[in-house]
């Protein structure tokens, strides 16, 4: 029966993808375990009734032989506006001619079922755009492009395609030429669409919503019936009832998987529907919430002598989260085989902060896998220097993540949402992700002691707020100016979509205010760069003006000394000049008996020296007068006028006879060179 049962499901394997394109096995797969393997529910999951793809009238019993076999009507009939007619009539009376067939697959589209997918009639689908505080509806066919949903929001929001990012597609990133065909998407879609390249602003923001969105307001009188107590809350038309309940559950602290709704329209079917298309009264509309009633369920090991208390509700409503996730009961509410045995994630009064992070990720990686954010390893002082404080370009957002292993939404959130690729690479690239277990009381208060020191006590005090079962919880701050600011508190119960949505969201503001602080930065370093160089030039003037004053006294003082060495220079020419006067022998008469010799010198000024001398008298007589003169033989030359002779190259001690200057003679001084 085991092999029966085996060969009937690789058969509707087969046929699912025949008729319905989808080559990949794991998704086909993956599609009809979720109909339990109903043919004809996965394959109008695909490809819904409303477009004419399968007939209205197609039961069980068609199953057996394939709604497309050679009695259906509906592949003969199907309309094919892509292809020619006479396409068309060939597929269609190939069909109507074949005989039965011999397996499943072919009784099921014996035809070309790829091809025959292709021509059959586009569907419809419908894609919801979050673009920050407005929403907007797109409705084409699955034989546009991506590029065609952009053009649309191009027209709606007044953003350029070539600064828009079109995010959320279940298949990752894609590119403007993709066909939606091919992305084999369902009905409804929810989109949303980034513009890093677009700074934020209040004023733009304010407008952008004006634009797309009614100025109208709903005033939603919302009774309490535990607290006996009535709430009157206005909110806009764009409100979704997913918002308006997450705001009830901030006021009365319900979550919203436990809330128990009264007064809602039927129209109201789906939370992500706005206040304005919910079909509630207007201006006023009334309300009642109450906390849905869940039993405790309570299992003892008594080997173990632990008491594990876990709550449940009928039909498996009390988490109505655990299906979004893709996880079974036992996962979410940590009945796994080793959940009750955990180790700690972090011990309890643990001294060194290090350490404490150290273990956390070890045991992090142990419970989830390796593929899991960057724990910074460290206290949230450094981690806050280290996101906040450095280069504004350097600058990143400080998340930390807060885990609780009593609430039941841990393992769901750690395994989906912080394991997953998308979200560990964008924390790892834009955050420094700081993490902290508050299961226990003491660390619990050793967390609030810290975040109050660092962030102040607002902080501290909301997360005093949150009960167990909203962990974990991941706050997503930045660092400003003046004090830090908790941007967003994102709670466990949301999914992979949303939270890349929220930090990205978060990113947007970050990269507004980073830019400002660049901006701002690059002006202070210009204006100390100015300060430097002109500081830097002063200084170099004040050194070349001390350089100068220095070389000034320098020359002053050598003036001074030059002018010391020639006063002494002269007055030891005067104390030689005296000396050498009244050494000098008497001037002889002329009317002597001895033979008198007359000179007659001129001076290199044109005056004359006269005197008489002896005619034994020697040369160096001669040379002392005219050095007392002050003209000594070291620095000028006696020459005879003709013959020309230079008398001071003449022994001193010949007498005026003997060098031939008697009886009387006329000389000239000449400097020497």
């Amino acid at each position: 029966m085991a092999s029966d049962s085996n060969m009937d499901r690789e058969m509707i394997l087969a046929d699912f993808q025949a008729c319905t394109g989808i080559d990949n096995i794991a998704e086909a797969i993956t599609l009809l375990e979720l109909n339990n393997w109903d043919l004809v529910a996965a394959i109008n999951g695909v490809i819904p009734q409303e477009n004419g793809i399968l007939p209205s009238h197609f039961s069980s019993e068609a199953s057996q032989t394939g709604p497309f076999g050679p009695h259906s009507q509906s592949e003969a009939t199907a309309p094919a506006p892509s292809a020619p007619p006479s396409s068309a009539s060939a597929s269609a009376s190939a069909s109507s001619s074949s005989s039965p067939p011999s397996s499943s697959s072919q009784a099921f589209c014996p035809v070309q079922p790829s091809r025959h997918i292709v021509e059959r009639q586009s569907r419809m689908l419908s894609f919801r755009v979050e673009y920050r505080q407005r929403s907007t509806e797109v409705v084409l066919e699955d034989a546009s492009t991506v590029g065609d949903i952009k053009t649309i929001l191009e027209t709606e929001l007044q953003v350029p395609v070539s600064k828009m990012q079109l995010k959320g597609w279940k298949s990752g990133d894609v590119s403007d030429s993709t066909v939606l065909r091919s992305l084999h998407l369902p009905k409804n879609n929810s989109l949303y669409v980034l513009t890093p390249d677009i700074a934020p602003s209040a004023s733009t923001s304010q407008s952008s919503a004006q634009q797309g969105l009614s100025n109208q307001n709903y005033l939603l009188i919302i009774s309490h019936r535990e607290a006996q107590r009535d709430y009157s809350l206005n909110f806009p038309a764009s409100k979704t009832i997913q918002e308006v309940k997450r705001n009830i559950s901030d006021l009365t602290n319900i979550p919203v998987r436990h809330q128990q709704w009264d007064g809602w329209p039927a129209s109201a079917s789906d939370d992500s529907m706005t206040l304005a298309s919910s079909g509630i009264s207007y201006p006023c509309h009334h309300l009642t919430v109450s906390r849905r009633s869940s039993p405790a369920l309570t299992v003892e090991q008594t080997d173990e002598c632990t008491d594990v208390h876990m709550v449940s509700d009928s039909e498996g409503d009390d988490f109505e989260d655990a299906p979004e996730f893709g996880v079974d009961e036992s996962e979410v509410f940590g009945m796994g085989t080793s959940s009750f045995q955990k180790t700690p994630m972090m011990p309890e009064n643990s001294e060194n902060e290090g350490d404490a992070l150290l273990h956390f990720t070890a045991e992090f990686s142990r419970r989830y896998g390796d593929c899991h954010p960057v724990f910074y390893i460290g206290s949230l002082e450094a981690a806050s220097q280290e996101a906040f404080y450095g280069k504004a370009r350097d600058r990143k957002l400080l998340a930390i993540y807060l885990h609780n292993d009593e609430s039941v939404l841990s393992n769901v959130f750690c395994s989906q949402m912080m394991c997953a690729d998308t979200i560990v690479s964008y924390l790892s690239q834009n955050f420094i992700t700081w993490a902290w277990d508050v299961t226990k009381e003491a660390n619990k208060a050793r967390l609030l002691t810290m975040c109050t020191r660092h962030f102040g006590s607002v902080v501290a005090q909301t997360i005093r707020t949150y009960k167990t079962d909203q962990f974990p919880l991941l706050l997503i701050v930045m660092g400003k100016r003046t004090s830090n600011e908790v941007l967003n508190v994102i709670q466990g119960n949301t999914t992979v979509d949303e939270l890349m949505m929220r930090l990205m969201g978060a990113m947007e503001i970050f990269t507004a205010q980073q830019q400002e602080d660049i901006k701002d930065e690059d002006e202070r370093e210009a204006r100390e760069l100015v300060k430097r160089e002109q500081d830097e030039a002063y200084r170099l003037s004040l050194e070349a003006d001390r350089k100068k004053r220095e070389a000034q006294e320098r020359e002053e003082a050598e003036q001074v000394r030059q002018e010391r060495i020639r006063k002494e220079q002269e007055e030891e020419r005067e104390a030689i000049r005296l000396s050498l006067e009244q050494a000098l022998p008497p001037e002889p008469k002329e009317e002597g008996g001895e033979p008198v010799s007359k000179l007659r010198i001129r001076t290199p000024s044109g005056e004359f020296l006269e005197r008489r001398f002896l005619g034994s008298c020697k040369l160096q007589v001669l040379f002392d007068f005219i050095a007392s003169k002050g003209y000594p033989s070291d620095e000028f030359k006696l020459l005879t006028t003709f013959p020309r002779r230079n008398i001071t190259q003449i022994d001193p001690a010949w007498s005026l006879v003997e060098a031939k200057l008697f009886p009387q003679e006329t000389l000239f001084l000449e400097a020497k060179e």
